[in-house]
């Protein structure tokens, strides 16, 4: 009997586990005792992290897409489809249209966040985000023009898509202003709905003296509640109110509707053991990336590493042999500090971060990573 597995999500963590599983698991997959699926809603495998240099004009969009099929080994049955019902205790699921439904033995659930402007009044018309590709490329063309007034950097809430991003963007536009010669002319502000401007205590007590330095206010336990773009204002449920030239947001971030219906966890995030991501209301099921709710938010490389873990639970299980692969909750992550400089950071659930001086040099070793993400993601570093 064949066993198929199923992967629901072409982004970073479901693309490298589907060529981790292809590797691991070749010898079965040739004598069809396996199969291997991989579902995704779009042809195209998008690398988010790009979007955070599109308004600078230091990359194109098209920089952070790839065709799915160029990045999925061959062994991977690669399906371009949209799912629209889990059934956990008959292990399949439904399409969308008049496919017919499909079952599986081994469900891996990789969906992602969803943006979620509309949670807050005024919020898609007032504010700008680069956590969407249309949204950076807006953006794009709104810094170009702004030569003077009053930047906002507003998280509205948390957990989101890479934490440190928000506080990237602004030290970037602190530097980008001031190599134009506009830092003199250009207030920056950063809001952050917590106490600190982190939620992570260590790099927030990092962060604060950066942006003191810089001249970067930063208004903490500030909960956006409402935007007036027509008076162009910012407002939070504690009753501060911000006047703004130009509002750049982290939009509320939501995950997708099946899963909640599905019985598998609130707001579209998947409740799971965080160490071994399987899912704690269903058999067979895991989950990875920002879809596996472990209490913590998930940088980017979280999904690579818990990639590597359910590949291995995975192929054991297939093998008949104990799962005793486990997630330790190990995090890496580049921080850009300015157009020419970035920190780094490497913590799991037990050791906390340490962020590294920035440097030139950690600056060009993040571009690199990126620029070689697409070997990551084809399952070659």
């Amino acid at each position: 009997m064949t066993e198929h597995v199923v992967i629901v999500g072409g982004g970073t963590g479901g693309t490298v586990l589907a060529n981790d599983l292809a590797d691991r698991l070749d010898p079965e997959l040739d004598a069809g005792d396996v199969r291997i699926t991989l579902v995704n809603d779009g042809p195209d495998h998008v690398y988010k992290p790009v979007w955070l240099y599109v308004p600078f004009g230091q990359r194109e969009p098209d920089d952070g897409r790839r065709p799915l099929d160029e990045l999925v080994g061959d062994a991977v049955d690669l399906r371009i489809d949209r799912v629209t019902e889990i059934d956990t205790e008959a292990q399949r699921l439904q399409f969308d249209g008049t496919a017919p439904s499909v079952g599986y033995d081994y469900l891996v659930l990789a969906t992602g966040s969803t943006l979620e402007p509309e949670q807050i009044p005024g919020l898609a018309d007032g504010g700008h985000d680069y956590y969407s590709e249309s949204g950076s490329t807006a953006l794009r063309d709104e810094l170009l023009g702004f030569t003077e007034g009053h930047l906002v950097l507003s998280v509205i809430s948390s957990p989101h898509m890479c934490p440190a991003a928000p506080l990237e963007f602004v030290f970037m536009a602190d530097d980008w202003f001031r190599e134009r010669g506009l830092r003199d002319e250009v207030d920056i502000t950063y809001t952050y709905p917590i106490q600190r401007v982190h939620g992570n205590p260590q790099i927030a007590e990092w962060a604060r003296p950066i942006m003191d330095e810089r001249d970067i206010e930063a208004e903490t336990f500030f909960n956006a509640e409402a935007v007036d773009p027509d008076s162009e204002t910012l407002v939070s449920m504690e009753g501060t109110e911000l006047d703004y030239d130009l509002l750049v947001t982290i939009p509320p971030h939501g995950g997708i509707d099946l899963i909640e219906e599905a019985g598998l966890g609130d707001d579209g995030w998947v409740d799971v053991d965080k160490h071994t991501l399987e899912a704690e209301a269903a058999e067979n099921v895991y989950a990875l990336g920002d879809t596996a709710d472990t209490g913590v938010p998930n940088a980017g490389s979280v999904a690579h590493y818990q990639a590597g873990v359910v590949g291995q639970r995975l192929a054991s299980e297939i093998r008949g042999r104990p799962a005793t692969a486990t997630y330790d909750g190990k995090t890496l992550c580049f921080i850009e500090t300015g157009m020419h400089a970035a920190s780094f950071v490497e913590f799991d659930y037990e050791n906390q971060p340490s962020p590294a001086p920035p440097s030139e040099k950690l600056h060009w070793s993040k571009l690199a990573y990126n620029e070689s993400y697409w070997l990551t993601a084809r399952g070659l570093l």
